[in-house]
């Protein structure tokens, strides 16, 4: 069957879910874990997402991420590789009707952390920028409620531009 775009008003729930698999996710990499940042749209207070939760570990060693495979799956993980996105280690969980989604980078890829921040920071302190990505999102879920790639290609021009945005607004 295929991913069923839904896209809902914010939640409250949204940080404590994030910081209950935040600590399974730091069980699992142990000392190889430098954080876990909550990113994606359910981190930014007020913004309509898709209710998945998006975690950004960055460890020390992608090597040593790759060997804690079992464990992630143990707690509902499929564990994809890169995922096209070289360098990062992507995981999902719930399936097709996913819950939560994982991108791993190493501490030395600076450029995929900042980039993932900076996006999430810009969001939060420009909230006529996040309603305007919470209504298209909101509308292309209308659109396209059984196409993740349509829902996805809607949305690529606008978050070119607001990535762009945002990393001209960290620095």
């Amino acid at each position: 069957m295929p991913q069923h775009v839904i896209v809902t008003s914010y939640s409250p729930r949204w940080p404590g879910l994030f910081e209950q698999e935040a600590q399974a996710i730091r069980q699992i990499l142990k000392d190889s874990c430098i954080t876990v940042y909550h990113i994606g749209s359910t981190s930014v207070p007020g913004l309509a997402a898709k209710p998945i939760i998006d975690l950004m570990p960055v460890v020390t060693d992608l090597a040593r991420a790759d060997a804690c495979q079992a464990g992630f799956e143990r707690i509902g993980y499929e564990y994809l590789g890169e995922f096209g996105i070289p360098g990062r280690r992507y995981l999902r969980k719930g399936g097709d009707e996913r819950t939560h989604q994982i991108h791993i980078f190493e501490q030395s890829d600076q450029y995929a952390i900042r980039r993932h921040l900076a996006v999430r920071d810009y969001l939060r302190c420009h909230p006529e920028a996040a309603k305007a990505y919470g209504q298209l999102k909101m509308k292309l879920a209308e659109e396209f409620p059984f196409d993740i790639e349509g829902y996805c290609d809607g949305k690529d021009r606008f978050m070119k531009e607001l990535e762009r945005k945002a990393l001209e607004w960290a620095e």
